[in-house]
Order: C-alpha cells, then structure tokens, then sequence
C-alpha cells in the first residue's frame, strides 16, 4: 500500500475555495465543529497545564517517650477509636442525609 504524496499549497488552497464557494452552509458548520472541538481540546491542556503545582502537604507524627508504660498506650488508643468512630458516624450520617434527599431506601 503506497502512502498518497503530499498536496502542494496551491491545490489545498484551489480545493478550500472551491469548498467555501460550494455556499452549502451545513457543510460549513461541521467544518467549523471540527475545527473548534481539538482547539479546545489543546487550548484546555494548555491551560491545565500551566496551574501550580500541589504544595507537599506536611504530616506530624506523634513521638512517643520510651517510658510509657501498657496502660497509657491502651487510654490513647480508646481515644483515637473514639474520635474516629466520631468521624465515621459523621461521614455515614452525611450520606445518610444525601440518601434522603435523593430519595434511596438505605439498610440502616
């Protein structure tokens, strides 16, 4: 299979205004969809790509002295479940709310 030659300037230009003196007006509109529709494309990675980029977010890790004894590390960890059952119930009451308003029957 021979790959065609390239069209010369000329030519292409001969074909567009042989197109454009067609005066099919649909024609036209598709010509212009499908030129629009990879400009945006483009013109949106573009503009994508010039965003700043994400700080690096920070963690703290809790450090522990080497004296705490069982006990103490038992009373931090019934707090930090506390505080995530806290969190979950939150989250869970929240879909919970989303659920009613898009009327969803829910096992609860």
């Amino acid at each position: 299979m021979a790959i065609p030659r390239p069209s010369k300037p000329s030519v292409v230009w001969r074909d567009f205004r042989a197109f454009m003196a067609g005066g099919q007006r649909h024609k036209l509109l598709i010509g212009l969809v499908s030129i629009l529709m990879p400009a945006l494309l483009i013109a949106g990675f573009y503009v994508d790509s010039r965003r700043d980029p994400p700080k690096p977010e920070m963690y703290f890790i809790p450090s522990w002295p080497v004296t705490r004894t069982d006990a103490e590390i038992i009373a931090q960890q019934k707090i930090d479940q506390k505080k995530l059952e806290e969190r979950r119930e939150a989250k869970r009451m929240e879909y919970q709310r989303l659920a009613d308003q898009l009327g969803i029957k829910v096992d609860r």
